[in-house]
């Protein structure tokens, strides 16, 4: 068995998971219209971490300054999970995963650049970072695989302690909204020009996010409110370098896989955590991957319409909120979602409830036709 023990987000809606649960609970957005000419000429929607506040919250646990914005999150977030957890993080029997994906990507910027190292920007560096911070003996394995590099890390964790290579792993994800990715998202003309609304019929386009978050995983169970991890997959349909398979073929697969591997049937599942980025493409897709396994009448929701998309710390950061869900068997409504515009009738949860909940799926989709799935259990 493989045990989740602890976990943290980090994000603008707080600073531990029961923070952002209980803000997510209430239905708050964090996104907002940023106003920031050095990330972009004309004002974008986002959420983002104030800088005064990070900086306040890092200053409890390091009065180094040599850290990037990132390594910041990053750090807070692994220092207060590691510390809930009772795991010693500087064990040769502990290993480290991160996932990201596009890491310390700010240092593109010249005026950055100049206080570190040419190295920094790379993510092997940025594992390295975190790992010799934490004083950990081992290798940290870097995972960036798009928008599904969360749940691909969690996958890969659990793996490694099935193998007996470890007997706990500390998963950390992370990334910031930068010129970079700002850039990037409006030259496909993908951002919402308001908070996101996943599964909406008037959705459109998404929202950016940054966030950090850390899963920590163990053969170990230490209580009555630890969750397993039953099982993941993943595929990729290859449809196209951006835009998902029409029919939800990569998604429905890497299900089918979780499905195998957890050792239960769809019948089984109580509620779908979907990656609902609030895209015309994914949100589709999504839906149409859930109908083919029949699980139409499964309460859905998204948290990106809360947080907006945080790309490499989506699947941990979305996890968390799950394993929340579970322990205090709540459905989290999905913000933004008033009527449903996808061609198959899914459940999305539209109001905040109490259900008996079990036996739970985790999607992630990506560019590249990437897709992944993960399914928890209470313990």
């Amino acid at each position: 068995m493989v045990y989740f023990i602890a976990d943290n987000i980090i994000s603008p809606l707080g600073f531990t998971t029961a923070e952002n649960f209980r803000a997510i609970e209430k239905g708050e957005v964090a996104i907002d219209i940023m106003h920031d000419h050095s990330m972009y000429p004309e004002p974008f929607p986002a959420s983002m971490l104030s800088t005064k506040k990070l900086e306040e919250e890092f200053a409890k646990v390091s009065v180094a300054d040599e850290f990037t914005r990132l390594e910041k999150m990053l750090i807070l977030s692994v220092w207060e999970a590691v510390n809930k957890s009772g795991v010693d993080i500087q064990s040769e029997k502990t290993g480290i995963v991160l996932s990201t994906t596009k890491g310390n990507i700010d240092l593109l910027d010249p005026k950055k650049s100049q206080a570190f190292e040419e190295t920094r920007i790379h993510l092997w560096k940025l594992g390295r970072i975190i790992s010799k911070y934490f004083n950990n003996p081992n290798e940290p394995v870097v995972l960036s695989n798009a928008c599904i590099s969360g749940v691909l890390a969690i996958n890969l964790a659990a793996g490694l302690i099935q193998q007996g290579n470890y007997d706990n792993v500390v998963v950390i994800g992370g990334d910031i909204v930068s010129r970079f990715v700002v850039s990037g998202f409006m030259s496909f003309m993908s951002l919402s020009p308001s908070a996101c609304k996943p599964f909406d019929k008037n959705r459109d386009g998404l929202s950016l996010g940054e966030a950090a978050s850390t899963l920590v995983l163990s053969k170990n169970k230490t209580g009555d409110n630890d969750i397993i991890f039953l099982g993941g997959g993943s595929a990729n349909d290859a449809n196209h370098i951006s835009g998902p398979s029409r029919t939800g073929e990569g998604s429905f697969i890497a299900i089918k896989k979780a499905l195998k591997e957890s050792g239960v049937t769809a019948n089984e599942i109580d509620h779908i955590s979907a990656h609902g980025t609030a895209t015309p493409y994914n949100d589709e897709m999504e839906s149409i991957a859930i109908d083919r396994h029949g699980m139409n009448r499964v309460p859905v929701n998204s948290f990106k319409g809360n947080l907006g998309h945080t790309l490499g710390a989506a699947g941990l950061v979305e996890t968390a909120v799950l394993l929340h869900e579970i322990r205090s068997n709540t459905l989290v409504k999905t913000a933004g979602f008033q009527k449903l515009g996808v061609s198959r009738a899914i459940r999305v949860v539209d109001q905040t409830v109490n259900k008996e909940l079990n036996t739970c799926l985790k999607m992630a989709s990506g560019f590249g036709g990437s897709n992944a799935a993960l399914i928890v259990q209470k313990a």
